[in-house]
């Protein structure tokens, strides 16, 4: 009798932990952001009374491999698993979190409209303007606000103050023209020198980490955020921010505080992004 009771625990337990599989709580590779006020002075949103909810933000960019996983194909210039993806519009990251969020079990973020034009986008090059709106108190995959982003990067509550995610030198946090290629460039920035110098994305979490672990938030590649380019939580615009510089571009480019912009439907090898998922 007791063997046949610890036979039929063992089984139950079995059937349980597949059961528990059938929606998995992917956060192995998310990085786990305290609320709270902005500590980091040299954010854009230092002295304003605005305190942010938890989150959830990738430790790294998302890489070709994941995207490969969930897109079914790789759009990206410099190919390589661990390499982050690149040549991504802003419209084909929300679609990405909403196809990841169904692949992994969760109710997608976003409502996304492509039949009806987005009065709020002012843009003239982008034909494409599709509505997003958010699906409240969904738990699925969504890019960081602006806010999100600049908290993220300069280490939330624990926050040293760095100019750079993660440390005042550039160079032990970032990839950029100077670093990201065969040999260290100096002088000024010039496309022709950083194009002989085969300058390009790297390997992501290969550079220091910042105050939460979080990797890659300044250089490799720059970063597509929700928000709409002008003042801050600005409710319509011409562009979408991007964040935290990339390989080809100027070191100040790099800093938290560098505010980005970019055509929703445009794309390039320096162009991507990470995700975020609600606490």
């Amino acid at each position: 009798m007791t063997k046949l009771l610890m036979f039929l625990l063992i089984a139950a337990m079995l059937v349980t932990g597949a059961c528990s599989q059938d929606k998995p709580d992917k956060k192995e590779d998310l990085v786990f952001v305290e609320g709270g006020p902005i500590k980091n002075n040299k954010s854009n949103y230092a002295g304003q009374s605005m305190s942010l909810s938890s989150f959830y933000i990738g430790k790294y960019e998302v890489t070709q491999k994941e995207w490969e996983e969930v897109m079914g194909s790789n759009p990206s210039e410099f190919v390589g698993d661990q390499l982050p993806v690149e040549m991504v519009s802003w419209y084909d990251v929300v679609e990405y979190c909403n196809r990841r969020s169904i692949q992994e079990g969760f109710e997608p973020y976003y409502n996304i409209h492509k039949d009806q034009k987005d009065a709020n986008n002012k843009n003239d090059n982008d034909h494409i303007k599709w509505t997003v709106t958010i699906n409240e108190g969904a738990d699925g995959y969504r890019l960081p606000t602006e806010a999100e982003w600049e908290y993220a990067a300069s280490g939330g509550q624990a926050s040293k103050g760095y100019a750079y995610s993660g440390s005042d030198n550039a160079d032990e946090v970032s990839w950029y023209w100077r670093n990201a290629g065969d040999q260290y460039l100096s002088g000024d920035w010039n496309w022709p020198v950083i194009e002989n110098n085969h300058n390009q994305t790297k390997s992501i979490g290969t550079r220091k980490p910042n105050e939460l672990g979080i990797y890659d938030m300044s250089g490799n590649v720059r970063e597509w955020c929700w928000d709409w380019y002008g003042d801050l939580n600005s409710q319509s615009g011409t562009f979408r921010v991007v964040k935290g510089g990339g390989w080809i571009g100027d070191v100040s480019n790099n800093e938290i505080s560098f505010r980005g912009k970019f055509d929703a439907n445009g794309f390039g090898p320096d162009q991507g992004f990470r995700v975020v998922r609600g606490a």
